[in-house]
């Protein structure tokens, strides 16, 4: 990897942990739909002169029932989930839960896409859920007031990171990065219009959420995609996975530092084990084989 390369993974790393300090802030003014609402209709407009030229716009419309479905599986829906789970759970918590995507990205690409998965990957599955089950075992509280309502959602909007990871590559890997980000960007902002605006809060804003909000739109989401699908066209998509097990740790330290959010021993334990796993059920680390005598 090139240091400019290596430079906007740091970044982009950033931008996405920073998310969740944003989500932190805006979510419990706005409610998460219409704040969700605001940062997919002001990513759509940055990210629309991207469709001027080269019959883009006629892609978008040729597959806008796919885009449809993308847009609701990797932004609309999961980001609504992201953004309730922020209301109830630290921001770094929430980011690690979120590192799980690639795990069900594997789990469902076996179950449904006919994705084939080696032996060593469920190692990795089990490591990784196991990692998930010591970050959140003392705070599955499902009554009222509880987190555990919480944490399914930020576990439902990895599963739709899952299952939109295997619709794109099915359906839509033909298309350009640009028509993917700005098309999907647009149909999400389509999807959440409605309730967006009919939840649309009474009562005034803050400055500080307001801030937040347009942040986690232009910084986040416009922003982290033309870095994201950059970097993917220069490094790989091997290179660019890694930034998985950035973002966990940029919004850890992010929170600490903007919202006093504590990082203690379970929460490091937790990390090291759901990356870890991660990254085994990924093939980014590969275990030694055991050879066989011929």
């Amino acid at each position: 990897m090139s240091p400019s390369d290596a430079l906007r993974l740091v970044l982009l790393s950033t931008l996405w942990g920073m998310s969740f300090i944003f989500m932190r802030v805006a979510a419990p003014e706005f409610g998460p739909t219409t704040l969700i609402l605001l940062r997919m209709g002001i990513g759509a407009l940055v990210l629309a002169p991207l469709l001027l030229g080269a019959g883009r716009l006629k892609m978008v419309w040729d597959h806008k029932g796919a885009l449809m479905i993308l847009g609701l599986t990797s932004q609309a829906l999961p980001f609504c989930l992201l953004a309730l789970a922020t209301t109830q759970l630290e921001a770094g918590f929430t980011s690690l839960i979120n590192a799980t995507t690639p795990l069900f990205t594997a789990l469902l690409g076996m179950a449904f896409f006919a994705t084939p998965i080696q032996k060593q990957q469920y190692l990795g599955l089990a490591l990784a859920f196991g990692g998930v089950y010591v970050l959140s075992s003392d705070r599955l509280d499902f009554q009222l007031g509880g987190d555990g309502w919480f944490i399914l959602a930020a576990l439902g909007a990895t599963f739709c990171y899952g299952f939109a990871s295997n619709f794109s590559r099915q359906r839509l890997s033909h298309l350009p990065a640009p028509v993917l980000a700005a098309g999907s960007s647009t149909m999400s902002s389509l999807v959440l219009l409605i309730p967006g605006l009919w939840l649309w809060p009474t009562t005034s804003v803050s400055l500080e959420a307001w801030g937040s909000a347009i942040a986690l739109a232009v910084l986040s989401t416009s922003l982290a995609f033309l870095i994201f699908f950059r970097l993917l066209a220069s490094a790989g998509a091997t290179a660019t996975t890694s930034v998985t097990f950035l973002v966990p740790v940029s919004a850890l330290l992010w929170g600490n530092v903007l919202l006093g959010e504590v990082i203690d021993a379970r929460i490091l334990t937790g990390m090291g084990i759901t990356l870890l796993g991660t990254a085994i059920a990924t093939r980014l680390i590969r275990l030694p084989t055991r050879k066989t005598a011929s």
